[in-house]
C-alpha cells in the first residue's frame, strides 16, 4: 500500500490482477488513530509518513482488484470507509514454526514482552504507565521491549528508560526469549497484526492486545489472551497481573494461543490460502 502506482500502471497493460497488500488499516483510519496520539502525547508533532503518501494510498486502493488485509480491524476499516467488501480478502500473518516453538512452561518470575518500535501509535505510552501498576503489586516483575525508539515518543522517552529492558534481537535469540516469557503485551492503537504477536502465540504465550492493533484476529478475549482497551493503562495492568497471579490459566491460554497460531498457520499455509484466492478472483474474470 503506497507503493502500488507505477506496478498497477503496467498490470493494466498486461490485463494482470491487481492486487494491494495492506499491512496496516485503511489510510484515512491509518492517519487518524496515529495523529490522535500525537495530538495528546505531543502536540507539536505530525505524523511523520508524507499526507501525500496517504492520498496515494487511497487512489491505490481504489485501483485494486484485491485487497489483503492482515486483521479483523484491517477488514473492518476498509468497509468502514467506503470500499467493497467484495474487494477485501483477510489473510493473516503465517510463522516460522522451525524457529517459534511452544514454551515448555510458565516462567516463575512474571516476565512480559513487547516487540515493536517503541511509538505512539503502538501504545507504548499507555503500557509504560501500566507496567508502573504492575511494578506495585509485582515488585519481581520485569518488561522486555524489543524494538527502537520513533521520533514521536521524544516527550515521553525521559520518564521511562531505566524502567525496563531494551534489546534488539534477531529472529533466533528472539525466539528463544519468547520461551521465557510469561506473556506478550502490545497496545497498538492501530496495526494490521504484528508478525511479532503471531510468534509470540505460537510460542505458547498469552496475548494481551488491542482490536485496533489486530490481536483480535488471533484472540478470542479470555481464550487465547486477553483484548483490552489499549488506552486504558489499568485495564492493561490488570491483565498482566491476572496472567502472572493465574499460572493455571497462563498455561491454559498459552496452549490454545499455540493452536490458534502454530497448527495450519505456517508462512507456507498463508501463501497457500494467496494462491486460491488469486485462482478464484481469476476463474471469475474468465
Amino acid at each position: 500500500m503506497g507503493f502500488g502506482t507505477e506496478i498497477f500502471d503496467r498490470a493494466d497493460r498486461m490485463g494482470a490482477l491487481k492486487v494491494l497488500e495492506c499491512p496496516n488499516s485503511h489510510p484515512t483510519s491509518y492517519y487518524g488513530f496515529w495523529q490522535r496520539e500525537c495530538d495528546i502525547w505531543c502536540p507539536d508533532e505530525k505524523v511523520v509518513v508524507p499526507r501525500t503518501m496517504f492520498a496515494r494510498m487511497n487512489r491505490e486502493l481504489g485501483r485494486a482488484d484485491l485487497i489483503a488485509v492482515e486483521s479483523q480491524f484491517g477488514f473492518e476499516s476498509m468497509l468502514y470507509n467506503g470500499i467493497p467488501a467484495e474487494k477485501v480478502f483477510l489473510n493473516p500473518l503465517g510463522v516460522d514454526t522451525s524457529i517459534f516453538t511452544k514454551r515448555a512452561s510458565v516462567p516463575e518470575v512474571p516476565r512480559f514482552i513487547c516487540v515493536g518500535t517503541i511509538a505512539l501509535r503502538k501504545g507504548h505510552q499507555y503500557l509504560f504507565r501500566a507496567f508502573e501498576m504492575v511494578k506495585r503489586r509485582l515488585p519481581d516483575a520485569e518488561l522486555i521491549c524489543a524494538g527502537g525508539y520513533k521520533y514521536d515518543f521524544h516527550k515521553e522517552r525521559p520518564r521511562w528508560e531505566g524502567t525496563f529492558r531494551l534489546v534488539s534481537l534477531p529472529h533466533c535469540e528472539l525466539a528463544a526469549l519468547l520461551q521465557q516469557c510469561t506473556a506478550f503485551v502490545f497496545p497498538s492503537q492501530e496495526e494490521g497484526v504484528s508478525e511479532s504477536q503471531v510468534q509470540a502465540l505460537a510460542s505458547g504465550l498469552p496475548v494481551i492486545g488491542t482490536h485496533p492493533g489486530g490481536a483480535t484476529t488471533f484472540v478470542d478475549d479470555g481464550v487465547e489472551g486477553i483484548i483490552v482497551n489499549g488506552r486504558d493503562p489499568q485495564q492493561i495492568a490488570d491483565a498482566m497481573i491476572k496472567l502472572a497471579t493465574d499460572r493455571e490459566l497462563n498455561k491454559k491460554m498459552g496452549e490454545a494461543a499455540y493452536r490458534r497460531a502454530a497448527i495450519n498457520n505456517t508462512w507456507q499455509d498463508y501463501g497457500d490460502r494467496f494462491l486460491a484466492e488469486f485462482e478464484c478472483r481469476l476463474a471469475e474474470r474468465r
